[in-house]
């Protein structure tokens, strides 16, 4: 005999009604104060003295329109240059992980370089860094090695950044409780087997929501080439400006910008969530 279907009850039907409402009600209130600021906002701009001055120096649609394939053009160059750097920089970093968390006083060289490798770069602007490079290493005209700004910028971004994320992947890995290690151990395991089936898989995953953001920085900060003439998408939107002082390039290659990282942003928020979600502790 089937048993009739599960209905919640009068009350857990009256607390979901109550709930919904309010969750309705929420929305509307939010959706109306962040109208309100946005039409208080436009209004205080545009009634403001300087408007139309500002509006035709910063918000040329035909300046706009004219500049925009020189700076897509260089845009493409910092997605380029953030997904090459960005693969290099979780391979270093990671290894500046493994070294800084080996154990046993045959790896205390490997332990000093990594410390030594982090504290350098951390400490060091990176705006500082890309200088050096891209204006010191070409005048050494070393053989085999290339001389273009942008080879000696982008290697600045990879020294930077992968003392950060070192960082982060050494805390994924530390966070890994020892006890797991044993286990493996005591399964046949070696040291370096426990490290790559165990310890590395949960130690990703646990610090993929701050990778993330770091990638989004990254992206951000390929910017930064243009101070050594690379024509990116800034460098591309200062020769357009230079044109005659109209400043729409600058704007056009912030919403370019914008344009991709608001999208990687969004999506650390959904991975962080989900992680959140599914527990820390979680095993691939």
């Amino acid at each position: 005999m089937s048993q009739a279907p599960w209905t919640p009850s009068a009350l857990e039907q009256e607390r979901r009604r109550y709930r919904q409402t309010r969750a309705r009600r929420s929305n509307c209130v939010a959706a109306l104060s962040m109208v309100v600021v946005v039409v208080v906002a436009a209004v205080l701009l545009v009634t403001s003295p300087g408007w139309p001055r500002f509006r035709e120096t910063f918000f040329d649609w035909d300046k706009a329109v004219a500049s925009f394939p020189a700076v897509l053009a260089g845009f493409w160059l910092n997605i380029r240059i953030m997904l090459i750097c960005g693969v290099v920089i979780a391979a270093l970093g990671l290894t500046l992980a493994v070294m800084r968390t080996l154990r046993g006083p045959v790896f205390f060289p490997l332990r000093v370089f990594a410390a030594g490798y982090t504290d350098l770069f951390r400490g060091l602007p990176l705006l500082l860094v890309i200088f050096l490079l891209a204006f010191g290493m070409p005048s050494l005209r070393l053989s085999g090695v290339p001389s273009s700004m942008t080879f000696w910028a982008a290697v600045a971004l990879v020294l930077s950044y992968s003392a950060y994320v070192g960082e982060v992947f050494r805390a994924g890995i530390e966070s890994i409780h020892p006890s797991q290690v044993l286990a493996a151990r005591s399964l046949g395991l070696t040291h370096s087997q426990a490290l790559r089936h165990v310890v590395l898989p949960q130690a990703v995953r646990r610090v993929v929501p701050p990778l993330m953001n770091d990638l989004v920085s990254l992206q951000k900060d390929s910017g930064l080439i243009a101070v050594v003439g690379v024509v990116d998408a800034i460098r591309a939107a200062q020769m357009q400006t230079a044109i005659d002082f109209n400043f729409t390039p600058y704007v056009v290659a912030g919403a370019l910008f914008v344009s991709l990282t608001i999208p990687m942003a969004r999506l650390t928020d959904a991975v962080a969530r989900r992680q959140g979600w599914q527990g820390q502790g979680a095993v691939l």
